[in-house]
C-alpha cells in the first residue's frame, strides 16, 4: 500500500508496456524537479518512456488541482517509483526445432506531486 503524505497527489499507471530500467531512465531525468521543468524536460526527451511519464505527470497535476486546489507553477515531482510488474512470455521458433523465450515486460508507475513551499 502506497502512502501519501498530506497535500501530496499522486497518479499510477499500472501495467504499462515498456520495461522497468528504460522506464528508471526517464524517470530519474525529472525526479524533484519542478512540474514546470519536468514537462520541459519531459517534451525533448526522445526516450518512449517519456510519454507515459509525461501523461501520468499531467494526471498527477490534475488530480492536486482538484483534491488540494493546488497552484500549478508551486507543484514539484517529489516522488516517483517504478516497479516491476508482471512479465508476459511469448516463444519465438529458432533452428532446428529449438524456440528461445522472449520477455515482455511491464511496469508499475506511481508519480507524486506536492506543493513547494510544503
Amino acid at each position: 500500500m502506497l502512502q501519501t503524505v498530506e497535500g501530496e497527489a499522486r497518479a499510477t499507471g499500472r501495467f504499462v508496456r515498456i520495461a522497468p530500467r528504460k522506464a528508471r531512465i526517464v524517470a530519474d531525468l525529472i525526479r524533484e524537479k519542478s512540474v514546470s521543468d519536468a514537462l520541459e524536460i519531459l517534451a525533448f526527451t526522445k526516450k518512449r518512456g517519456a510519454l507515459v511519464l509525461r501523461r501520468l505527470l499531467d494526471s498527477a497535476v490534475a488530480n492536486a488541482r482538484v483534491k488540494y486546489k493546488a497552484d500549478v507553477d508551486s507543484l514539484v515531482v517529489t516522488r516517483i517509483m517504478v516497479d516491476q510488474g508482471p512479465a508476459s512470455r511469448r516463444f519465438r521458433p529458432r533452428a532446428m526445432g529449438r524456440a528461445s523465450r522472449v520477455n515482455k515486460f511491464t511496469s508499475h508507475i506511481h508519480i507524486f506531486v506536492a506543493d513547494a513551499k510544503s
